[in-house]
């Protein structure tokens, strides 16, 4: 049993998205987490931060190490972040000599965010693929349907005869924008050290800082552990990607119920009626839109961080934002496979 309906054992086939879903996954997290680890000692290394050696033992302890889970939890639930643990357990597994030199000068929000930047480029990038299949099976459906007739409704009511190009058109010219922004989208490093200002650094912080994101393939930008609008602003293009595929699927599902213009193959079975074949990919885009939209004002209340750093702001965001993620690749599946289903739209003209 589970609480979310995106992990849930049959609720999950319908709204998950195994592929995504791992990039949010404790297992991914940690990995990212130690990769951080990782890469920080070798960059203090080069800038004559901490011994070499050091470093080198360090990035091997950290290629193989699995840490204690349930410590993890536990600890999690006392300190509010997995990092303050997962660091201790870190250093024992590096040894006394070498411990003291792990997570140098960093802090538990530079981990936990670096993690989450390193994990949301690669997933982005899986977005922008499946962006580009939509498109790209909305192109071939005006290939084959374009010429043909629909009647144009404005405000659920019959209006003027368009084609099915002119309605292919606008789901598919946001759904290109949305591609192009995802794929311009900058995943910044965040490093700022105890509060954002790299004490134990001195004059080569910057220095340091632009090594570990060039190390991580992140961006170097000032600390932002406190100013969060790149999450929002990403936040709100998932809701805008998930919005545009529910469009196309309220259309599809109107065009299903009047039945003359559009012809489906297959659709989901109802258990008292055998007869009929419910539009379920598409009533679903119409539901996780929805449920992006909800989401996302609850991102813009994570904007309000107090001070150098908000607990509270902080975890608001690991609330919401994994599952706006996950519903957006769920939307992209949906909708891919919709599209597919497309037997005929419109009225052949004559």
């Amino acid at each position: 049993m589970s609480v979310s309906p995106f992990d849930h054992p049959f609720l999950s086939g319908l709204l998950g998205d195994e592929e995504i879903a791992e990039y949010f996954s404790a297992k991914a997290d940690i990995r990212a987490m130690l990769t951080f680890e990782a890469a920080l000692a070798t960059v203090e290394a080069q800038h004559g931060i901490i011994p070499s050696a050091a470093a080198a033992h360090i990035v091997d302890v950290c290629a193989g190490f699995g840490p204690d889970m349930q410590s993890l939890k536990a600890a999690t639930a006392s300190d509010g972040v997995v990092v303050p643990d997962l660091v201790r357990q870190l250093r024992k597994a590096v040894g006394e000599e070498g411990g003291s030199h792990v997570h140098f000068g960093a802090t538990s929000q530079d981990v936990i965010d670096t993690s989450l930047m390193m994990r949301l480029k690669a997933v982005t990038f899986l977005l922008s693929g499946r962006l580009f299949a939509v498109s790209a099976a909305l192109s071939r459906l005006d290939e084959r349907f374009g010429s043909n007739r629909l009647m144009g409704r404005t405000r659920m009511q019959a209006a003027i005869a368009i084609t099915v190009s002119d309605r292919l058109r606008a789901w598919r010219h946001p759904l290109d924008q949305y591609r192009d922004r995802l794929t311009q989208e900058i995943f910044p490093l965040q490093f700022g050290g105890a509060a954002g200002t790299l004490e134990k650094f001195g004059p080569k912080a910057a220095e340091i800082r632009s090594s570990l994101a060039q190390a991580l393939g992140l961006s170097d930008e000032p600390q932002w552990q406190s100013q969060r609008a790149r999450i929002t602003e990403l936040a709100g293009l998932l809701s805008l990607i998930s919005g545009s595929l529910g469009k196309i699927g309220q259309d599809i599902a109107l065009l299903a119920q009047a039945g003359d213009e559009i012809e489906l193959a297959g659709g989901g079975g109802s258990s008292a009626m055998p007869h009929k074949q419910n539009p379920v990919a598409a009533e679903t885009l119409v539901a996780l839109a929805r449920f992006n939209a909800v989401q996302l004002s609850g991102i813009h209340h994570a904007l309000v961080h107090e001070q150098e750093r908000s607990g509270a702001a902080w975890t608001l965001e690991w609330l919401l934002l994994p599952p706006m993620v996950v519903a957006t690749a769920a939307s992209l599946r949906h909708a891919l496979q919709l599209i597919g289903m497309i037997k005929r739209l419109g009225a052949i003209t004559e």
